[in-house]
């Protein structure tokens, strides 16, 4: 039985929740691995052989290869997990969440200097989203269930 959630519709933002943290648990497993070194290596010599030794689904898999972070958010990767990859792809937390937001980097940190994206603009961006829970999405802003300023609220399901 699926629970209520009032913040399912939250504009621009993914709820981590209970339900999300047992989607994405092989995901996140398969991150938290890439804090060793040798778990590095052997991801970046053979990412798909070494994506197949876990559990994921192939939504899971296929966001990883394409480093589409909003896919991997909508599949239940947790944000902070996610940094695993992009870590190992020698690319910066700024790098991702421009990515998330359909922005260069440049754009991105000027807009969150300015003091980030306002409400509307969000809503407007996840107005053509195919849904935080079911969609893939293109990582671009039109379409990314995370456009907002790509953070996970942690929520309760009951």
């Amino acid at each position: 039985m699926a629970l209520d959630k009032p913040y399912a519709d939250i504009p621009g933002t993914t709820v981590f929740d209970a339900e999300m943290s047992r989607r994405g648990y092989p995901l996140n497993q398969f991150c938290m691995s890439l804090m060793q070194a040798h778990n590095r290596e052997r991801f970046r010599a053979d990412e798909r052989a070494y994506l197949d030794e876990w559990p994921m689904s192939a939504a899971q898999k296929s966001a990883v290869l394409a480093r589409d972070y909003n896919a991997m958010l909508a599949e239940g990767g947790n944000i902070y997990f996610l940094a695993k990859i992009f870590s190992t792809d020698g690319k910066s937390f700024v790098h991702a969440a421009a990515q998330m937001t359909g922005m260069s980097e440049d754009e991105y940190q000027a807009m969150m200097l300015a003091g980030g994206r306002s409400p509307q603009d969000a809503s407007a961006g996840s107005a053509a989203s195919t849904g935080s829970a079911t969609g893939a999405s293109t990582g671009s802003a039109a379409t990314g269930s995370a456009t907002g300023a790509g953070c996970h609220r942690i929520g309760r399901d009951d």
